[in-house]
């Protein structure tokens, strides 16, 4: 007899553990924050997605509990049954008029938001005829867009990378798809790349997509909150604000920092992703304190700016000062920040050194990137002062010093 499933599961956590690129979960025992509680300690943290401080900001938290106690713990129910009360409308509406669309409709996640619009189009008939679509995908997108295409059945889709960014790539597969009878075509790109901290070319994108009669989808998850004057997004920051055909993002990372997702866009798309998306129509509605919390985000960065000006400039802050220390980092000014190791084992190594030196980060490396790139990814946040990244920034010039 052949080995059994665990036996095969035992032999690949040994081999991942043997290699250094077992991830361990590290245990916080306080808020999320610039600085966080770690076994006992304070450490300053610096891998998390509380871009703009909101994940502990007071107003933040008091806006969760008065959703909690106006609206409960939860509506044990999905939307179109009894989950909608008029929160979750107020929300939806909320992230449309922020981001210039028309209307708006909220997921579980932005990873549930991915697949539930791709699924929902590209495995629909919409008629008699016989069809096939196609989805012309960048080559770093997130998992979520990669996942998504891969739900959408063979038959009824031709999923195509093009190089990172790289219009010139993309503009050359929809010219050799010009007369091939696709029923539509999707662009599908990142707004920011998680794991360089670069931005898609959407000028460029929007004119192809436009030029070609593609449709632009564009998740904007790292970008929401973070890029542009007012916090918009990349759309914003690139000029091209209200001209994307579509966008997803998620209330998980700068907007409050918890949970929940969403597709903004034209009001029949929205309209038919509520009939049609299994992700929305099977999964229960989000939690009203969490709704409730995300709309207080909304407020706050609408009428203060001075969250993302903070977060602009300690970005710049630590990238000027980590480059001056010798290390190597993939350049832009995202408050993403990729420190550049090589190997998996020396991440690995050098993100457990810093946590004993009081930092904490985590190491990336193949299969979330390419095999020889592997990084410590930083992430900057508004909620930190310059005291803070000195600290931190002490501890990388000592255990760099070191390994």
């Amino acid at each position: 007899m052949g080995m059994t499933l665990n036996d095969n599961i035992r032999k690949e956590l040994d081999r991942l553990e043997e290699t250094k690129t077992f991830k361990k979960e590290t245990v916080i025992e306080s808020e999320q924050g610039a600085v966080v509680r770690v076994a006992g300690r304070d450490v300053i943290m610096l891998a998390s997605n509380n871009y703009l401080g909101l994940a502990s900001h007071p107003q933040i938290s008091e806006a969760a509990m008065r959703g909690l106690r106006e609206y409960g713990h939860g509506v044990a129910s999905v939307r179109f049954l009894c989950g909608t009360q008029i929160i979750h409308r107020r929300l939806e509406e909320t992230i449309a008029e922020f981001l210039g669309t028309e209307d708006t409709i909220l997921y579980s996640s932005c990873f549930s938001a991915n697949e539930g619009f791709f699924a929902s189009i590209v495995n629909e008939q919409l008629g008699s005829e016989l069809y096939r679509d196609v989805i012309y995908s960048d080559r770093l997108n997130h998992a979520s867009i990669i996942d998504a295409t891969r739900l959408c059945r063979i038959e009824s889709v031709h999923r195509k990378i093009y190089e990172h960014a790289d219009v010139a790539d993309l503009r050359k597969g929809l010219e050799a798809d010009r007369s091939s009878g696709y029923r539509f075509g999707f662009i599908a790109t990142d707004g920011v790349f998680s794991m360089e901290g670069d931005l898609a070319p959407l000028p460029a994108l929007v004119d192809v997509a436009k030029q070609y009669g593609r449709i632009l989808f564009v998740d904007d998850s790292h970008g929401i909150g973070v890029c542009g004057r007012t916090g918009r997004g990349s759309p914003e920051q690139l000029g091209v604000h209200g001209k994307i055909d579509v966008l997803s993002g998620t209330l998980g990372k700068a907007m409050g920092g918890a949970a929940g997702g969403y597709i903004t866009g034209k009001k029949d798309l929205i309209a038919y992703l509520r009939q049609k998306s299994r992700p929305y129509i099977f999964s229960n509605s989000l939690p009203p304190s969490i709704v409730t919390a995300a709309v207080e985000a909304f407020a706050l960065l609408e009428k203060d700016s001075s969250f993302v000006e903070k977060l602009r400039a300690n970005t710049q802050y630590f990238r000027k000062h980590i480059q001056q220390l010798g290390f190597k980092i993939l350049e832009g000014d995202h408050p993403i920040v990729p420190i550049m190791l090589g190997e998996a084992s020396v991440a690995m190594d050098m993100s457990n050194a810093l946590l004993d030196e009081g930092v904490y980060i985590k190491g990336l490396w193949y299969p979330v990137v390419p095999k020889g790139e592997a990084r410590l990814r930083a992430q900057i946040s508004a909620a930190m002062d310059e005291s803070i990244l000195d600290r931190a920034l002490a501890a990388f010039e000592r255990v760099g010093k070191r390994l």
